[in-house]
């Protein structure tokens, strides 16, 4: 698993020899805790003088998929302020960049859903918009599960619903689920299953 540098915005600068762009100017135009927006002056692979606005996460996205002995999962349905839309989910957040994506899986699943996973296996690794950001994601696999208590964050207020996975996948296949983590994990894990 490669991890972005904290410190340093821009992953391409560790060896800027692959990159066939050429960054001329950044200007951090936008700064919060958890993202930092760039303005940048380029010169593109053809050789054109352009620029490019990139967006810096300050975390990782890290999604979970909960799977019981009956072939259940749960899914996570919220209010999203940023698509003014209603969205079922799989479990959730982000995860700090120096700490293994496991960890946080295990955590958002406990925080969302209350559920306490025996086993978290690494299900796929992605990057969300690669146009315009530098956001990485992980998507886990959880099982061996017990309930526990939820502990959501104070900005969640959030719906659980237990289903079978297969339901899952075509929630996703209908166009009911629209977040891409969700998407990307219930596609991987179909196809996996379709695989063996």
């Amino acid at each position: 698993m490669t991890k972005p540098n904290a410190e340093d915005p821009d992953p391409r600068s560790t060896d800027p020899g692959d990159s066939p762009w050429v960054t001329l100017t950044k200007t951090p135009v936008y700064d919060n805790p958890w993202i930092q927006v760039s303005h940048r002056d380029v010169v593109n692979p053809n050789g054109g003088v352009g620029i490019y606005g990139l967006i810096h996460f300050k975390s990782l996205a890290i999604g979970v998929l909960p799977i019981d002995a009956d072939d259940h999962t749960w899914l996570v349905g919220q209010y999203r302020y940023a698509t003014a839309e209603y969205s079922w989910e799989i479990p959730a957040g982000g995860g700090e960049l120096d700490v293994d994506p496991a960890v946080t899986a295990r955590r958002e699943l406990a925080e969302e859903t209350g559920l306490i996973a025996d086993r978290c296996r690494l299900l796929l690794e992605a990057r969300t918009s690669n146009s315009v950001c530098d956001e990485r994601a992980y998507v886990y696999v959880a099982e061996g599960l017990t309930e526990g208590p939820t502990a959501p964050d104070e900005t969640e207020l959030l719906e659980l619903r237990r289903l079978p996975v297969a339901d899952a996948v075509a929630m996703v296949l209908t166009g009911e689920i629209t977040d891409s983590l969700s998407i990307m994990g219930l596609l991987r894990l179909a196809a996996e299953r379709q695989a063996s």
